[in-house]
């Protein structure tokens, strides 16, 4: 993986991560990067490494360690903050529009932060937020294709 994979003027990138240990540093890499407010999208199967990919920029953006952040699959939103807010947030048991109105994601729009989003394809509100996408997709084992797409933040 090379180590200036975001240094690029590329609206979009793609990286190979062959370890959850690159996935997490791809994710750091990428939090020195972002900006509040905005949004991080994040596309992918169950164990595709969004939660590890997650774990990395919350860590990169200093608001909670590694082995702070777990996946909100039962608890739906974490927060974390600190110099910034962050909201982690699984949308995987979200079957529809009332179940993420009941979420009060609103909450999260309410002032600058980092909204980090897991199964993002069923997130629906609009915002007009800056949105970073990242799609990531098994190859083997531990190996996932990462596709980023970064608009100028």
């Amino acid at each position: 993986m090379p180590g200036s994979w975001l240094n690029g003027t590329m609206p979009s990138t793609e990286v190979v991560s062959s370890s959850p240990e690159e996935t997490m540093e791809i994710g750091r890499q990428l939090a020195s990067r972002l900006c509040a407010p905005v949004l991080v999208l994040l596309f992918g199967e169950l164990g595709s490494g969004k939660t590890t990919i997650t774990k990395g920029i919350i860590s990169g953006l200093g608001v909670a360690r590694e082995e702070e952040v777990t996946s909100p699959t039962f608890t739906l939103v974490h927060m974390f903050r600190d110099h910034v807010r962050v909201f982690h947030v699984d949308l995987y048991r979200v079957e529809g529009f009332h179940d993420l109105e009941s979420l009060a994601l609103e909450d999260a729009f309410a002032q600058p932060a980092v909204v980090i989003i897991e199964w993002a394809e069923r997130f629906t509100l609009r915002t007009d937020w800056p949105q970073v996408a990242i799609h990531l997709k098994h190859v083997e084992a531990d190996t996932r294709r990462i596709t980023i797409t970064i608009p100028d933040l």
